[in-house]
């Protein structure tokens, strides 16, 4: 088994740092620039796969397997490189959505190359691109274990039904973390976060697009159709929790700081840090609350223009193999969206590697699976007025 550096998703969820980012994201994903939007017979251009065996991606620091006797080797994209004959240039230049968003928005807007085959977003920044024209369409003839092996959480978000311009490179959950021990009780409810005994020892997610879904579920909100009203009466509740001083702060990926020194009692968090942190306190619950907690995903696409559109799909295919997805699970500890890959690991001779399989932060169990929701994205003419609201209760 892989073994997964402790705090090794330090901006995978990254947060909407500042007013002036979501103005400028809800300004183009209006399409009332029209520079911006690009027109479908615009975005692709000629393809180098079959004379050019090699493709561009892009991802986050720490999401992929590495062989722990040589660091620099990446086992499952070995495999596809040996497989293939196409050689892939791998770099973690991906700290952050907006700031990434930052990086390629000039080319894409202006209908320029990107130097990019394959780029991996969280689901909130692809339904941008998507809004945008700035991906590509993917032949699904040419991935045939996506077709088979998706998950059918995933396979159609309300920003892309049908996953036609975007696919999950891997999910999570977005619920409540505790110390069951130092709390002394369960927590099964978002309302609990409110309860007498655990104020000024609660953190809340500081981004817009981390945090509104699993609280508008604690409220009752079917969050695949939630409202303007919705969203407001979950501030107002909120606003309440910080003048009464309930909440301790606001946080990114820090709060697993707070929760492992004490400081905090519960938490929203995401289902792979804890994972991590049940490693060495497991006293630490993660809990999917009965009200529902939020499916999410980082997912891969083609950005407009690439070099390497085929060599690229058919990387995305090599990772929907469940052996590969296996692999891959194995080592970043995030929901698989290949549950098929829970066999492979079940089989495993190593004892560690077959417990992932019974892992429901890896594989949701049924039970689990009926209360996770993918929320519906926040509209472009909305977000301003939403992040103007949601980021003076912050205080960013």
């Amino acid at each position: 088994m892989h073994r997964t550096p402790k705090n090794s998703a330090p901006s995978r969820r990254s947060l909407l740092r500042a007013l002036g980012g979501g103005a400028l994201l809800g300004s183009l994903a209006g399409c009332g620039v029209p520079a911006a939007y690009v027109t479908r017979g615009e975005r692709s251009g000629a393809d180098l796969s079959a004379r050019d065996k090699r493709l561009t991606m892009a991802n986050w620091p720490l999401y992929i397997d590495t062989d722990d006797d040589h660091p620099g080797r990446r086992p499952t994209l070995d495999a596809f490189e040996e497989r293939t004959g196409i050689t892939v240039s791998y770099s973690e230049e991906i700290n952050d959505n907006d700031e990434f968003f930052g990086k390629v928005s000039p080319a894409l807007m202006n209908h320029q190359r990107p130097g990019r085959d394959l780029i991996v977003l969280s689901d909130w920044m692809c339904a941008r691109f998507v809004r945008l024209g700035w991906v590509q369409e993917m032949d699904r003839s040419r991935q045939p274990e996506v077709a088979r092996h998706l998950d059918p959480l995933l396979r159609s978000p309300g920003f892309d039904p049908g996953r036609k311009f975007t696919v999950p490179w891997q999910s999570g959950i977005t619920g409540i973390a505790y110390n069951r021990r130092r709390l002394g009780r369960e927590i099964r409810h978002v309302s609990e976060l409110w309860a007498s005994d655990l104020k000024g020892r609660v953190t809340l997610l500081s981004g817009l697009d981390e945090a509104y879904a699993l609280l508008m579920q604690g409220d009752g909100v079917d969050v695949t159709r939630w409202t303007p009203d919705d969203f407001h009466r979950v501030c107002d509740q909120v606003e309440r929790q910080v003048r009464g001083g309930q909440i301790r702060r606001f946080t990114g990926n820090d709060y697993t700081k707070d929760l492992v020194s004490g400081d905090v009692l519960a938490c929203q968090a995401y289902s792979g840090d804890v994972i991590q942190l049940q490693a060495d306190n497991p006293d630490i619950r993660f809990v999917v609350p009965d009200e529902g907690a939020e499916l999410w995903a980082d997912s891969l696409m083609i950005p407009d223009l690439a070099d390497h559109k085929e060599n690229a799909e058919l990387l995305i295919d090599h990772y929907y193999r469940p052996e590969i997805a296996a692999e891959l699970a194995a080592w970043v500890n995030y929901v698989c969206p290949v549950p098929a890959a829970q066999d492979v690991l079940a089989d495993s001779m190593d004892k560690d590697t077959a417990a992932l399989a019974d892992n429901p932060l890896i594989f949701p169990d049924a039970a689990m699976r009926e209360r996770l929701a993918i929320a519906k994205d926040i509209p472009s003419t909305e977000r301003v007025g939403f992040a103007r609201r949601w980021n003076a209760i912050v205080g960013l």
